[in-house]
């Protein structure tokens, strides 16, 4: 885990082929982490139907994208709890670096509350014990029962399909649903990107051939074949 936190974004850092989160029907990974105001809380611990768990930090263009669609899933259901496991910078530029210490990690957490983000925020320690546990993808997204269990997982984030995963659920019906990888939009990459730094947007383009042939192309034709598993939402792991 010595270069957890990677000065440089490389599609080395990703195994690209295979996502080692946990699977569905199975027990969710919990663990003790602090939230932006500093307290310790379980992930696992929340009071609603569902807990919708996104992987994401602020130099992820991803991620970033992401955040409106997210916010009208909020809206739509009061009873579920939205959480954000906040990891390492996906891509780190001259501006905001790859983290040093918890402090550092703690501050670029908050600057997502501070650019008003309204889901709970838990940060992973800075070796990234819970990314690792969930698939150590940037972009990944669960939803988890009351019971812990796994009922829908995404390597990457697609609101769209998140979306109807969860009203599947909240009707009572398995959350089979295909979540393809939805690039993001370019000015939205820019952006990101260029509030990282220098370097950032460099390291991004010479991996993007690769991205997309693995994501875009692989990834979603594999999964254009596969057979998504029926978990009920009361499911016991």
């Amino acid at each position: 885990m010595a270069h957890y936190n990677y000065d440089e974004f490389s599609t080395n850092d990703y195994n690209l082929d295979q996502f080692n989160g946990p699977d569905l029907g199975h027990k969710a990974p919990d663990f003790a982490l602090e939230d932006v105001a500093g307290n310790r809380v379980n992930l696992l611990d929340f009071e609603g139907d569902f807990l919708v768990l996104e992987l994401g930090s602020i130099t992820c263009p991803l991620f970033q994208g992401r955040r409106k669609s997210m916010r009208g899933l909020v809206e739509k259901h009061p009873n579920v709890v939205f959480a954000i496991l906040y990891v390492r910078e996906a891509h780190p530029g001259n501006r905001i670096g790859a983290h040093q210490d918890f402090s550092e990690k703690q501050a670029c957490a908050c600057k997502l509350t501070a650019d008003g983000e309204g889901r709970r925020i838990l940060i992973d320690d800075i070796e990234g014990t819970a990314h690792a546990a969930y698939g150590s993808y940037p972009n990944a997204v669960f939803i988890i029962n009351r019971n812990g269990c796994v009922l829908f997982c995404a390597d990457w984030n697609n609101p769209e399909a998140t979306a109807k995963a969860l009203d599947r659920l909240v009707q009572g019906k398995p959350a089979h649903v295909k979540s393809y990888f939805k690039p993001v939009r370019p000015d939205i990459a820019i952006k990101t990107l260029r509030a990282s730094g220098e370097g950032s947007v460099a390291d991004f383009f010479k991996g993007l051939p690769l991205l997309i042939w693995k994501n875009v192309i692989r990834r979603n034709f594999l999964l254009l074949l596969n057979r998504e598993k029926k978990i009920a939402p009361d499911v016991r792991c």
